[in-house]
């Protein structure tokens, strides 16, 4: 014990020294003799524009200064930094705004900071030469390994589900990603199970993203600003999770004026309303706003009547609540804090099959400070949440049950050098509080209840120079309750060989403090548990090498070893291949094995046999191809995942799961008319079959009664058991559906706009399994033939 308490102590030592070195930092940062900043909004509704170009060149008469460029961030944010005494040209400009030009003075005081609002004009005509520049340049000075960036212009395109977009449309589409279909909307990338990939809306982690039907996530696509998904090799910044990261963030409301949207299709009913709570008429794109949004289920209400050939006139069984408000103020010199809270429940009965439901709430706070004296931009936030879920077969097995509440602060430093390089750093402290309870093949009772805390410590270096980048990072993850700290390097590097053809590498070392708990007797996993890292697991953990091992804890890691390049045909069609590797050291996961209670009457047992979770280790390879083309009314995207993931659970090697080896996803909109109301999308996907363990027989199986004294030999048990195949030995049937979904805009005079949606799902009614009951066999399929239609209206 007074081992554990001195490295305890020591961690808070480390992570203090950590925390002065960055604080100190910024000081030494802040020396640049001369800076311009600046924000850019839109004045239609002030929200901040990002990925904007921003265009500076120094003007004076023995100036041979080359021209400067910079995109905005998604806050609008740009800097250029070190810059020389003198007056400047600078130029701001947008594909569907107007263009800005102005002229400044620099050399009065060492920081500058500028305000720009872009508005609409219908002479502008599209200068779809000037949103490819800003594409190229961001590919050129960023190495953006293994990532996919939307915003709501491009989730808006990618075919809807129920004739509602949703985010899950994007995810599922992603190269690496293997979704599941209907079923739960779970994500399995590259190799990771959904409990190893990390959902963030505005820095707050959401556990469970999707709804039980998979078409739905918790997100509301209305509010979307931008959506990053990334697949592996990710930076620094991001730690926590050991297979993938999907940043969401949410738009403010509208700073101008009063509106919303409300919809409604067979699937669900939504509304979203938005406006000002006060302004500031000096400074436009400053105020403060709300924003709120509900969306329910409808599918228990009508299905019975309009989807009568569904689930044999039972209808569809799905319910869910999605609430979100959040209350944002601006100030003129570019701060802003906000304030947000959020419930999602969720609910699905097949009668005399299963039971699943589950809840989640929170709120939080974020902000941003832009100190006037300093170049630093400081972010933070600080929120809390709670997530249970329940699962029981209605064969009469026992309920699984799971729970989350955590809470989670932390702060970010982020400095702009010369030439677009950065330098990014941080600090996290976060705790949670988990409650498990689930049955084994044996109906052993496994059951968690524990607290943790987590702290973090990162920096990471954006250098440009010439046709390189760099991108170095190095984050330190510190878990005291185990306690352990981890240090985790982060390496990316990307050449521009040519103006079209580029090359990049990234990789690094990820750990997480939760480990996976899905049962391995489901033939197709609904329940997901969260569970702290276990510190009780087995003395010794043989390699596949034969060397042993003594693991401490239960905490989970992986190395990311990513190469790829990219390839420009046209400015419109690219090419991008990536290859990876990840190589799970250490993997915890709940023991299938466990035929005794760790009592020390079983003292002599080993193991393997009594711990409820044991430590495995794994890898995962493959190679994505994505090919995406996008010129004024067309969009293709085209994806082929083809991956390996395997596990070595301390005996044998087996295949987990989610092991998909093939994956395909073809996407085509095309907009018609000439105002381009009238849009159509397409999407096809296959996938080969997933593994299972196959069902080899059934026993009544002895339950002991009346103890040690139980005579087998005429007992009558009557609970029937499971005789259960090589482990994931068989694979289902191959999952393949073709989508279509159509839109058509009518825009009014009041600047309203009607949209009508309609679509089909499953078009040529394909079987996909949903679910298998494994003691009854009875079956249920995902979605078959669906036609659909919805209305919105915009104000």
């Amino acid at each position: 014990m007074h081992k554990y308490q001195t490295q305890k102590t020591n961690i808070l030592k480390n992570l203090l020294f950590m925390f002065s070195f960055l604080l100190s930092a910024s000081a030494v940062f802040a020396q640049t003799e001369f800076t311009v900043r600046g924000f850019v909004y839109n004045a239609d509704n002030g929200e901040a524009a990002g990925f904007v170009k921003v265009i500076a060149k120094q003007i004076d008469e023995n100036s041979s200064d080359k021209l400067l460029g910079a995109t905005t961030d998604i806050d609008g944010y740009f800097q250029f930094s070190s810059l020389k005494r003198g007056s400047y040209a600078i130029e701001v400009r947008s594909t569907e705004h107007q263009r800005i030009y102005d002229t400044i003075q620099i050399g009065d005081k060492n920081i500058t900071t500028l305000r720009y609002e872009l508005t609409k004009s219908d002479e502008v005509k599209e200068m779809e030469e000037v949103a490819i520049f800003g594409q190229d340049q961001s590919k050129r000075n960023n190495v953006e390994m293994s990532v996919n960036k939307l915003d709501q212009e491009g989730l808006e395109r990618l075919p809807s589900f129920g004739a509602e977009n949703d985010i899950i449309a994007a995810f599922s589409v992603t190269p690496g990603v293997v979704s599941t279909g209907d079923q739960g909307g779970q994500l399995y990338v590259r190799g990771g199970t959904p409990i190893q990939n990390k959902i963030t809306l505005d820095g707050m982690t959401i556990y469970n993203p999707f709804h039980s039907i998979g078409f739905f996530s918790v997100f509301e696509t209305e509010l979307i600003k931008s959506a990053d998904i990334y697949t592996g090799g990710f930076s620094s910044e991001y730690g926590g999770r050991i297979s993938s990261v999907m940043d969401i963030t949410y738009r403010d409301g509208d700073l101008n004026k009063h509106g919303g949207l409300v919809s409604v299709s067979p699937f669900l009913g939504k509304a979203v309303l938005e406006g000002p709570v006060f302004k500031n008429k000096d400074a436009k794109g400053s105020g403060g706003s709300y924003i709120f949004s509900a969306k329910h289920s409808l599918l228990d209400y009508t299905s019975e009547s309009v989807y009568p050939f569904v689930n044999e006139g039972q209808g569809m069984p799905y319910t869910f609540t999605d609430i979100y408000g959040k209350f944002t103020i601006k100030s003129p010199e570019g701060s802003k804090f906000s304030a947000f809270g959020f419930s999602n429940n969720d609910a699905v009965r097949y009668d005399n099959i299963a039971n699943l439901n589950w809840k989640s709430y929170g709120g939080g706070i974020n902000f941003t400070l832009v100190p006037s004296s300093n170049p630093v931009i400081i972010k933070g936030h600080l929120n809390a949440s709670n997530y249970d879920i329940f699962f029981q077969e209605e064969s009469g097995s026992k309920p699984r049950t799971s729970g989350i509440t955590g809470f989670d602060v932390g702060f970010d430093f982020l400095y702009f050098l010369k030439n677009q390089s950065q330098i990014t750093y941080g600090f996290n402290i976060g705790g949670f509080a988990t409650s498990f309870t689930t049955f084994n093949e044996v109906n052993r009772e496994i059951n968690l209840d524990n607290y943790n805390t987590e702290l973090s410590g990162y920096i990471n270096y954006r250098l440009v120079k010439g046709r390189w980048v760099f991108n170095p990072g190095f984050r330190v993850q510190a878990y005291p309750s185990i306690p352990a700290v981890i240090p985790e390097p982060r390496l990316g590097i990307k050449v521009n060989a040519t103006e079209n053809l580029r090359f990049k590498m990234s990789g690094g070392y990820y750990s997480q403090n939760f480990t996976s708990v899905a049962s391995d007797k489901d033939i197709v996993t609904l329940f997901y548990g969260f569970v702290a890292a276990p510190t009780d697991v087995q003395s010794t953990f043989t390699k596949a090498n034969g060397e042993e091992t003594e693991p401490d804890n239960g905490l989970q890691t992986s190395w990311h070893g990513i190469i790829g390049t990219e390839y420009d045909f046209t400015k419109n069609f690219s090419l991008n291949v990536e290859g990876y590797y990840k190589y799970y050291p250490k993997l915890s996961n709940i023991n299938v094995n466990k035929l005794y209670d760790d009592t020390q009457e079983f003292s002599d047992i080993a193991d393997i046999y009594k711990k409820d979770f044991l430590i495995e280790s794994g890898v995962a390879y493959g190679v994505d191809v994505l090919l995406e083309y996008s010129k004024k009314r067309l969009f293709l995207w085209g994806v082929y995942s083809l991956g390996k993931s395997e596990r070595w659970d301390g005996f044998d090697y087996y295949t987990p799961s989610f092991d998909r080896r093939h994956n395909i996803n073809l996407v085509a909109t095309y907009a018609f008319l000439k105002d381009k109301s009238l849009e159509v999308s397409l999407r096809w996907n296959f996938g080969s079959g997933l593994p299972f363990t196959p069902t080899s027989g059934y026993y009544q199986g002895e339950d002991f009664v009346e103890g040690v004294t139980t005579d087998y030999t005429t007992s009558n048990p009557s609970e029937l058991s499971l005789l259960l195949g090589d482990m994931n030995a068989a694979r289902l049937p191959t999952y393949h559906r073709f989508d279509i979904t159509i839109k058509k805009k009518f825009a009014f005079k009041n600047k309203t706009v009607m949209e009508l949606k309609g679509g089909v799902t499953n078009i040529y009614d394909r079987d996909n399994i949903f679910y298998v009951n494994r003691v009854t066999n009875d079956k249920i399929y995902q979605l078959p033939f669906l036609p659909s239609i919805g209305l919105s209206y915009d104000f």
